[in-house]
């Protein structure tokens, strides 16, 4: 699953050019229209990583159990904001890090372990019944017994039809 990315490259860069020029972000950002904390993060990662940091990163990224425990270390020990310990670890949003603290919180180190979300199992097969055994042509008396049979059910449903709809006439006048 790719993620859709709203900025390009190219406003990414001269957006974060415009405040390293000396405009402030506020005022970037209202000028082209972005989020503001947003832009502040492509000047941190820009400063940090240079024209690699404002790139597009491909596809989802996984990050093993220890890296996740470290970044959290970092963010405990050290007292860094999330956004810092984005930058400084190279992580896209500060959310996947909430994330991270949620399930540490509540299963500990085994939260963090990466669960793969896998494709549900397909539908059961529905049970094969028993082919049909052909049937022989039926004899004159048979499909008379039938048809007979067919005329009685649809005489029985007629005689309901006709009692339900028969209480409504009486009402009407």
């Amino acid at each position: 699953m790719c993620t859709r990315n709203k900025y390009s490259y190219e406003f990414k860069l001269r957006c974060v050019k415009a405040v390293l020029k000396g405009s402030s972000s506020i005022k970037v950002a209202k000028e082209q229209g972005c989020d503001e904390p947003k832009l502040r993060l492509w000047v941190w990662f820009y400063r940090k990583y240079g024209k690699a940091g404002l790139q597009p990163r491909g596809g989802r990224r996984e990050y093993n159990a220890a890296f996740k425990l470290q970044v959290l270390q970092t963010i405990q020990k050290e007292g860094i904001s999330l956004r810092a310990a984005c930058v400084r670890f190279n992580i896209t949003s500060d959310s996947v890090i909430i994330n991270w603290q949620k399930a540490y919180e509540l299963q500990g180190q085994a939260g963090l372990i990466s669960k793969r979300k896998e494709r549900p199992p397909k539908m059961k097969q529905p049970i094969k019944r028993k082919p049909r055994k052909p049937k022989k042509p039926l004899t004159r008396e048979e499909e008379l017994l039938r048809e007979n049979e067919y005329l009685r059910a649809e005489n029985e449903l007629l005689k309901k039809l006709q009692a339900l709809v028969q209480p409504n006439k009486k009402q009407k006048p």
